[in-house]
């Protein structure tokens, strides 16, 4: 079985993922495949919509495949993995500015990568099983495949909390905090595919959709939002620490498994797509200017290492949390020179 089966059938272009053993992630090929075949249906008269989805019920995706990543990087190859994100970021420019009508099918875990192709598509549908979630800090990364973007759109300072902690998202909570648009039970999803297979009309996701259930995350945005609203990571470590309460015990905890420098430039760039009211590609220009540098002066690899190699899930991290120099932060953020990712 191929990672990934493109075809055509009736008027919608099909793609699905299928790596189910590996909840689906994502690697170099399979992203090539998907930006060359959607630049192809751009000019496809017979395409009227496209609908990507996957095999399995644990995961749609649950992010790029990051064991060859890791594999380049601690043999001193930085540019594998600067080629990887680069052309991941450009795919994910294409699907949010795509002119055909996007459809995403995600089911279980939605993560990383998996965010990447489905949320910046025109029709986001979740169901029961849906768990949507940016875990990057938790190996050295920051919210990227444009992540940072719906991040620093969401309520309030959900996506500083979102970002930082790598909380799952239900359903409910997807959609309420931009990542998702519709609630579709997971039982009509074939009969929905089958519809705009045969009339390549979004119009008939409507007649699927129901109400979601009852988003937890609404339901704490006023103290999310005492606890979150500073750019400082040592800020809102103190905030958690004295609050003393079982959510912010959890929060803390949450955060103290985390990459102090990837949560403190995440927060920095959030900061800074609010103040901008910065575009997609914007967010994907400092996402890369971190990610770019992350094997060579972040804690990706230590962070890779700890997640999937060792398993040891004990990783060294270069920073305290509570230390972070702001002068840290401004050099992985800075620009790139002639690096720079372009679109």
């Amino acid at each position: 079985m191929k990672d990934i089966h493109i075809r055509k059938v009736g008027y919608a272009g099909r793609i699905t993922l299928q790596r189910p053993d590996a909840l689906n992630a994502m690697t170099y090929e399979m992203c090539t495949q998907i930006d060359a075949v959607l630049r192809d249906w751009q000019e496809d008269d017979d395409v009227k919509c496209v609908v990507i989805d996957a095999l399995g019920e644990r995961a749609f995706c649950a992010g790029g495949d990051i064991a060859d990543l890791y594999a380049t990087g601690m043999a001193g190859d930085y540019s594998y993995g600067q080629k990887f994100w680069a052309e991941e970021y450009r795919t994910n420019a294409l699907i949010a500015a795509y002119p055909k009508p996007y459809v995403a099918l995600m089911q279980g875990f939605t993560m990383g990568g998996g965010v990447g192709i489905s949320c910046h598509g025109s029709h986001r549908i979740v169901g029961e099983s849906s768990q949507i979630a940016m875990p990057e800090c938790g190996i050295g990364l920051v919210p990227d495949v444009g992540g940072s973007y719906i991040l620093a759109r969401a309520p309030g300072c959900l996506g500083s909390y979102l970002g930082l902690t790598a909380e799952r998202m239900s359903a409910a909570d997807a959609i309420y905090a931009g990542f998702a648009d519709k609630f579709i039970p997971e039982a009509n999803w074939s009969t929905l595919t089958s519809a705009l297979e045969g009339s390549g009309d979004v119009s008939v996701i409507d007649d699927f959709v129901v109400e979601a259930p009852h988003s937890t995350l609404q339901e704490q945005e006023v103290s999310l939002n005492k606890l979150f609203n500073t750019t400082n990571l040592a800020e809102i470590v103190r905030r958690l620490t004295q609050s003393g309460d079982g959510f912010a015990e959890k929060t803390l905890k949450a955060l103290l498994r985390n990459s102090p420098l990837s949560m403190a430039c995440a927060l920095v760039i959030l900061d800074r797509l609010r103040r901008s009211k910065g575009d997609l590609t914007s967010a994907l220009t400092m996402e890369y200017r971190y990610t770019a540098r992350s094997m060579e002066h972040g804690d990706f690899l230590e962070g890779i290492r700890a997640a999937i190699i060792d398993k040891d899930r004990m990783p060294k991290w270069k920073h305290d949390i509570l230390s972070v120099s702001r002068s840290t932060v401004e050099q992985m953020c800075a620009p790139l020179g002639a690096l720079e990712l372009s679109f």
